[in-house]
């Protein structure tokens, strides 16, 4: 029987403020989880990820996921308060499927894809801090850090982009971007 898991309260308020400071690969796993994927599907998203085999036992014990119930089956009533009979976060939890307008954005389902985008751009960014810019782009590195999502490192790739062309050169700083944004299509 395969099962799905779902945040906890904990797990979505660290997608919120981000206090634990989970690697990118634990944080791109969390943001995944939605209480929709069973097991296999998320194990599949890890290996995609690179993230440790481990990734999702590593939340659970952490409290910021917990299992939500079979998925092949209807689900099983909740085990921890922060699961609700359906199987779903309560901020998520509507009738008839509507859209909860006090759900978090930390529920909304992440694709795959956009988990991997997310992975690849915090990572070159953050590589590119460490290498190129170093104690300056202390805060550069945190404004990378309050991206949530692909789209926020996205918009913040133009002022980027300026930090380095500042720091190193404008031809360093364009043939970074224009590597970084080769990687994304492939």
């Amino acid at each position: 029987m395969s099962e799905r898991y779902a945040k906890t309260d904990a797990g979505r308020q660290e997608i919120a403020d981000r206090a634990r400071r989970l690697p990118a690969q634990l944080r791109s796993i969390l943001l995944v989880v939605d209480g929709h994927k069973d097991d296999s599907a998320l194990q599949q998203i890890v290996a995609g990820l690179h993230a440790p085999e481990d990734a999702l036992a590593q939340l659970q014990q952490m409290g910021l996921i917990a299992r939500g119930g079979d998925a092949s089956a209807s689900p099983a009533p909740a085990t921890s308060s922060s699961i609700s009979p359906s199987g779903t976060p309560p901020a998520a939890a509507t009738s008839a499927g509507a859209i909860d307008p006090l759900a978090s954005p930390g529920d909304a389902p992440v694709s795959h894809e956009a988990a991997q985008r997310y992975s690849r751009l915090y990572d070159a960014m953050s590589e590119a801090v460490r290498k190129y810019l170093g104690l300056k782009g202390y805060f550069m590195q945190l404004r990378i850090e309050r991206c949530s999502d692909a789209a926020a490192l996205e918009a913040l790739l133009p002022e980027f982009t300026a930090a380095l062309g500042k720091a190193k050169s404008p031809a360093l700083a364009a043939r970074w971007l224009q590597d970084t944004l080769d990687d994304e299509r492939r």
